[in-house]
This record gives C-alpha cells, sequence and structure tokens, in this order.
C-alpha cells in the first residue's frame, strides 16, 4: 500500500477538438489582439526591476498551477496566478505572463491545446488578471487601503 497507482488529472484548460475551428479562430484573433495591446501599454511603464520580476512571477506561477486539488463533483481546481501577477506588476504585464505561462503549458503538458488557446488565454491570462485585479482594488477601496501602487 506504499505506492498508489496515479491518476492523471481532469482537464483544467478547454482541450482541443471541444471548440470548433471558427470558433478557436476567434479566440486567437481576440487573444492576438488583447496581446499586442498589452504589449503597447507595458512597452514604456516596465523598468530594469519589473522586467526580471516578471520572469520570476512567470516561473512562481507555472510551478505553483501545477499543484491541483479536488473540488466538488469529482473535479479538480489549482491556483490562479492571474490575480498575484496583476497585484504585483499591474493587469497589463499580468496578462503577457499568464500568456507565457498558459503557452507552456499547453506546450508541455498538453493542458488545453494548441487550437484553443487562444480561448485559453482569454478565459485565465486576460480575464483572470483583470478580474482579479479589479477585486483587489474594489477591496482597497473598500477597507481605506489608500496606498498608491
Amino acid at each position: 500500500m506504499l505506492f498508489l497507482p496515479v491518476q492523471s488529472p481532469p482537464q483544467l484548460h478547454i482541450p482541443d477538438g471541444f471548440l470548433s475551428v471558427p470558433v478557436a479562430a476567434a479566440g486567437w484573433i481576440v487573444a492576438a489582439i488583447c496581446i499586442g495591446y498589452a504589449l503597447l501599454k507595458t512597452r514604456g511603464q516596465l523598468g530594469e526591476k519589473q522586467i526580471p520580476l516578471m520572469g520570476v512571477l512567470a516561473a512562481f506561477i507555472f510551478a505553483a498551477q501545477a499543484l491541483n486539488f479536488p473540488v466538488a463533483g469529482g473535479t479538480s481546481g489549482h491556483l490562479l496566478g492571474a490575480t498575484l501577477a496583476a497585484i504585483v506588476v499591474g493587469p497589463w504585464a499580468a496578462m503577457l505572463i499568464m500568456t507565457s505561462v498558459i503557452g507552456l503549458q499547453a506546450i508541455l503538458f498538453q493542458d488545453g491545446g494548441l487550437l484553443s488557446l487562444g480561448w485559453n488565454i482569454v478565459n485565465m491570462g486576460i480575464l483572470g488578471a483583470f478580474t482579479g485585479y479589479g477585486v483587489y482594488q474594489f477591496a482597497r477601496r473598500v477597507t481605506g487601503d489608500g496606498r498608491a501602487n
């Protein structure tokens, strides 16, 4: 009983074959537009200290999201690093971090797939970063934390 069989976790990302090609292509278009805009927004904002910090955050989030935990209904979940990245470096830079993390997960671990990668980036990278950052800013206003970012 020392060794238990290892079961593969359920899919956490939108898998390949789940979306039709036109829908998947629309996801790629939306993701590409958002990533391009994020590159423009962060171009002049990131200094010499933020760029290495983005790399460290990406590595941490990649490792942290590999840890799965069971949730109701026989499915599993994992930590979402988009909010952490958005709080630390802002939502636009967080979007770029999450794009690289989600892309590596798709290539290395087959989490999702290349065809559905656009919508996975939109769902977890873009919406995750901006939703988490919005909740964080709302909580700061409610609690009266007036410190500058």
